[in-house]
């Protein structure tokens, strides 16, 4: 099959998916996520595919959702907000919940969403150089799937998502919990095929069944509660009108996002 934003092959029982927007680092549309479900609603049923490799095309894994995407339509209600935000969360968690061992290749950017896929993912490989980050709350958005925390604990969760770092480097996300390993760069995808093809050589319906238990083992600490919980602050997040948003939103709107996120940064300069 032919796609517009991304590339899929078979490399032996392992799938590679590659997210494939180079000149907008990868960005997640809404062609993107119809898409990758079809190619997943499809290679999961697939027998003779055993194992799933994600990474991206370029010099980014990805810099999240599309923010340019449908800037002009409502976003003013709970109602105009919950539907967008349920369907991006859904897409993410499609990678923690697929039957398929899923392993992230994580080279450049993987920011916000994007972020948050390659923590969804059963496995995460880093290149050396990767940055991560979710730096919602600095575009007055918040965070659609709130996994940080199941990984890294209070304490970093909160240093990382309050302050909206967005420059989390590989070695920091592996200290944190949020890779699995650092490798060179360049060795990312090579190592993520390596570790699928090890899983590939397992009984698939056996596979499946312990990926199945782990994620029950979290169902039972209350995972997909916190989750929703999570995903409904979100919704609320974007339906809340303060001054501040209304302002930066505008702004945004009017002269572009650079321009919003300096009138945000200055508002504090040379201020203790």
């Amino acid at each position: 099959m032919t796609y517009e934003t991304i590339l899929f092959e078979m490399r032996g029982p392992v799938g590679l998916l590659t997210l494939n927007r180079p000149d907008k680092l990868n960005a997640i549309n809404g062609k993107m996520v119809a898409e990758v479900n079809g190619l997943l609603d499809r290679i999961e049923r697939d027998p003779e595919v055993r194992a799933l490799v994600v990474t991206g095309a370029g010099r980014a894994f990805s810099a999240g959702f599309d923010l340019t995407e449908g800037a002009d339509r409502p976003w003013n209600t709970v109602g105009d907000v919950r539907p967008v935000l349920q369907a991006d969360f859904d897409f993410v968690m499609r990678f923690w919940h697929s039957p398929l061992p899923t392993v992230a290749a994580v080279r450049g950017y993987a920011l916000a969403g994007a972020c948050e896929l390659a923590m969804a993912c059963d496995i995460t490989i880093a290149a050396a150089g990767a940055r991560f980050g979710e730096p919602e709350l600095r575009f007055g958005s918040g965070i659609i799937a709130l996994l940080m925390p199941w990984l890294s604990g209070p304490k970093r969760t909160k240093e990382a998502l309050l302050t909206g770092n967005d420059k989390i480097s590989a070695e920091e996300a592996l200290a944190m919990g949020l890779v699995n390993r650092v490798v060179p760069e360049g060795e990312e995808v090579k190592t993520a095929l390596a570790i699928a093809r090890e899983i590939a050589i397992n009984d698939r319906e056996k596979v499946r069944l312990t990926k199945q238990a782990i994620n029950r083992t979290y169902s039972i600490m209350g995972f997909e509660q916190a989750l929703a919980m999570g995903l409904d602050t979100d919704v609320q997040i974007e339906a809340l009108q303060t001054p501040e948003g209304k302002t930066f939103r505008e702004i945004r709107q009017r002269e572009g996002l650079k321009a919003a996120l300096a009138w945000r940064d200055a508002r504090f300069d040379k201020k203790e």
